[in-house]
C-alpha cells in the first residue's frame, strides 16, 4: 500500500507543479502536503497509522495539490456549481481540513491514551480541529501581510467578507461528520493494528 500511496502522491504532485496558475500560490498550497508526506515517511516504522487514515491523508493532499495548481478560486469543476456566485472549492478544502485531522487526532489520542471516555475524546478531537483551523487562518493572514498583492490567490476569499469564519465552520462540520461517520470503522481498524502504541 505504501508504494501505491507514494506513486499517487508523487504523480499528482508532479501534475500540479506543471504550469500552475500562480507559482507562489502552488508552493504555499502544496507545502502542507509535502510536510505531511515527510512526517508520514519518517514515522512509518515507529508509528504506523491505520489504512483508512493513510487514504484520508492522501485525499487531503490531492485536494491541496489541485487547489495549488488552479488556485482555490479557479478550480474548473466548481465555477458556478449549483448556481453559486463564487468558486466553492475552498469550502471543500476546509471541510476536509476538519474531516481528516479529526481522524488523525482521534487515532493519536486513542493510541497514546491521552483522554478517557468517549465524550472527552470527541471534545478533544473537535478542539484540536478548531485550533488547527484557526492557526491555518492565522498563517493565511501572515502570508497575506508578507506577500501583499499576491495574497488574493492564496487566500481565495473572492470578496466574501465572512470567508475566514465560514472556513472554520466548514472545518467544524468536517470534524463532526468524521466522528459521526467513521468512528466505529476507525475503531475496528485500530483493533486490527499489530500492536497498540502506548
Amino acid at each position: 500500500m505504501k508504494y501505491m500511496w507514494m506513486s499517487i502522491f508523487l504523480g499528482v504532485l508532479l501534475w500540479s507543479g506543471i504550469e500552475p496558475k500562480d507559482t507562489l500560490t502552488w508552493f504555499l498550497e502544496v507545502l502542507p502536503a509535502l510536510i505531511g508526506a515527510l512526517v508520514l515517511v519518517s514515522t512509518y516504522r515507529s508509528f504506523k497509522l491505520t489504512s483508512v487514515l493513510y487514504v484520508l491523508i492522501l485525499v487531503h493532499c490531492i485536494i491541496l495539490m489541485v487547489g495549488g495548481h488552479y488556485t482555490y478560486a479557479e478550480v474548473p469543476l466548481f465555477d458556478g456549481l449549483f448556481g453559486a456566485d463564487r468558486n466553492n472549492y475552498d469550502k471543500v478544502g476546509h471541510f476536509v481540513q476538519g474531516f481528516v485531522p479529526a481522524i488523525l487526532a482521534r487515532e493519536i489520542l486513542i493510541r497514546k491514551q491521552v483522554v478517557n471516555g468517549c465524550g472527552w475524546l470527541k471534545l478533544f478531537v473537535v478542539s484540536v480541529v478548531l485550533a488547527f483551523s484557526a492557526f491555518y487562518e492565522l498563517i493565511e493572514w501572515w502570508v497575506a501581510l508578507l506577500s501583499g498583492e499576491g495574497a488574493e490567490a492564496f487566500l481565495g476569499t473572492q470578496g466574501y467578507v465572512w470567508d475566514t469564519q465560514s472556513d472554520m465552520a466548514m472545518a467544524l462540520l468536517g470534524a463532526i461528520a468524521a466522528l459521526l461517520l467513521l468512528s466505529k470503522y476507525h475503531d475496528r481498524q485500530l483493533e486490527s493494528l499489530p500492536q497498540r502504541v502506548s
